[in-house]
């Protein structure tokens, strides 16, 4: 198993921040990238839809409104992992504004470890980076 993480500060107040990406549909509310997310199963499974039109579906692991953050796992993606895990949390850091943290832990599937790594390591750059840019909006 290998893993990948990537962290953002904005000095925006947590609890905003959390607002918007907190739920488990949201990400076409900051993500221009996911273009829709279907809900199913009650909400626990979401279905993605990106730019090009590739889908992606994920399900809700774990929930935790207090700790500001929600896990989930791929339950089919064109990414050449398995076994994967994520975790998106909104830490607060008082006046100092937020610090999101967006890491998950993955089986490379026909890639090496550092190839898997570098994927998501620039999925989840990339998205919080249009995530800074939604928030500066």
């Amino acid at each position: 198993m290998t893993a990948a993480s990537v962290t953002l500060d904005v000095p925006r107040d947590a609890g905003r921040v959390w607002q918007l990406i907190g739920g488990f549909g949201s990400l076409p509310d900051w993500l221009p990238y996911i273009t829709e997310s279907l809900p199913s199963e009650g909400g626990r499974v979401r279905t993605l839809t990106n730019a090009e039109g590739g889908v992606i579906v994920e399900r809700l692991e774990a929930f935790d409104e207090a700790d500001r953050a929600y896990s989930y796992s791929i339950v089919r993606a064109p990414f050449p992992v398995r076994e994967y895990r994520s975790t998106l949390r909104v830490v607060d850091r008082g006046a100092d504004g937020a610090r999101v943290e967006w890491s998950g832990t993955f089986t490379p599937d026909g890639v090496t470890d550092a190839e898997a790594s570098a994927l998501f390591e620039s999925i989840y750059r990339d998205g919080l980076a249009a995530l800074s840019r939604t928030l500066t909006a």
